[in-house]
């Protein structure tokens, strides 16, 4: 099943999703479908299934708001989607005509339903899925040359080529979980909750904000866990300083040395959002105009759900077209009051 689809699915209330899959949330034992109107659950909380009785199977029962029980046809464009998911993955050697064919659908229609649904192209698609498996094959201990071929990288040259756009890193430097970097990192209190301010020798590789310290350093430790990771002092301290002026109202600029991992398109939104003035918002479609394809929404969604760097690349103010406050990484309750005091300042 493709989690990331079925959760971005769930976060726009997509009724198109409607009967292809249901989500089930631990804490309250309630099972939904993709559109219910209830509150948005934390994705760590989160399960799919394939239908509503694999679901009861599991324990859950049925939200009576939006009946998830009750059988309904599933729009055949997510069918197809879905399945174009599973083909993507396991044969490798589809084409974008091969794939259409086995659809019943023209390459161009496919390839239009297939980025409407999922956001990215069906070859981005792969690409991406490729370097998620390398990813886990080589955590799990694999050699570079094992993990490159049962991912599907045909080459080491397609494969470092694609490593240095997707990881920001060679695949013997990932490899090693960061092996040789020296990260530092100091966690503090803030008006928004714990938050936690790291950085190399080269500066500043991640701002999170979190319920509590000791989550927000085991979530640096997953990414590089062969990295020197270790309390800073001084050296942060500027750091945290500068990012409490800013959130109290007493600094409108938060300039700080950034060393970041991304890709260039990613590069591409942050520098956009950097330029967003004080105090207002863009929408995620005027955000895609200016990189020249307003078709680009949800690939800038995404580039602002990969920032590392809370506040200093401002995607809190980033919204939806019609003013809602969709999507933030560390809870929309924190963009919201991002915005209200950016707004009182002003």
């Amino acid at each position: 099943m493709e989690s990331e689809i079925y959760w971005q699915a769930v976060q726009a209330k997509d009724a198109r999703f409607d009967g292809a899959f249901v989500f089930g949330v631990r804490t309250t034992g309630i099972f939904c479908r993709p559109s219910c109107t209830a509150r948005k659950p934390k994705r760590e909380n989160v399960e799919f299934f394939a239908g509503a009785e694999r679901a009861e199977l599991s324990g859950f029962r049925a939200c009576l708001r939006c009946k998830p029980n009750v059988e309904k046809v599933v729009d055949p464009r997510v069918q197809a989607v879905l399945k174009a998911c599973e083909l993507l993955i396991d044969e490798d050697e589809f084409s974008l005509a091969d794939l259409g064919a086995e659809l019943n659908l023209s390459p161009t229609h496919f390839q239009r339903t297939f980025k409407e649904f999922v956001g990215v192209s069906p070859k981005k698609y792969r690409e991406t899925k490729r370097m998620e498996r390398f990813k886990s094959e080589i955590k799990d201990g694999r050699e570079i040359t094992d993990a490159m071929y049962e991912a599907g990288f045909g080459s080491s040259s397609r494969l470092y080529e694609k490593a240095m756009e997707k990881l920001g890193m060679t695949p013997a430097i990932y490899k090693k979980g960061g092996k040789g970097m020296d990260i530092k990192y100091i966690t503090a209190d803030t008006e928004l909750g714990k938050i936690l301010v790291a950085r190399t020798p080269r500066g500043i590789c991640s701002v999170t904000f979190g319920d509590s310290a000791k989550g927000l350093v085991e979530d640096l430790e997953h990414e590089y866990p062969n990295a020197e990771i270790s309390k800073g002092g001084d050296e942060l301290s500027s750091a945290v300083d500068a990012i409490v002026k800013y959130l109290s109202g007493h600094s409108k600029r938060l300039v700080l040395p950034l060393d970041l991992q991304a890709t260039a398109f990613q590069m591409q939104v942050w520098e956009l959002l950097k330029n967003i003035p004080y105090g207002e918002t863009r929408s995620y479609t005027e955000i895609a105009e200016q990189l020249g394809d307003k078709r680009k929404v949800r690939a800038v969604a995404q580039a602002c759900a990969r920032n590392r760097v809370a506040l200093v690349i401002p995607c809190h103010r980033v919204i939806a077209g019609d003013g809602k406050l969709s999507g933030y990484r560390w809870g929309i309750e924190r963009k919201k009051k991002l915005l209200e005091s950016e707004k009182g300042a002003k």
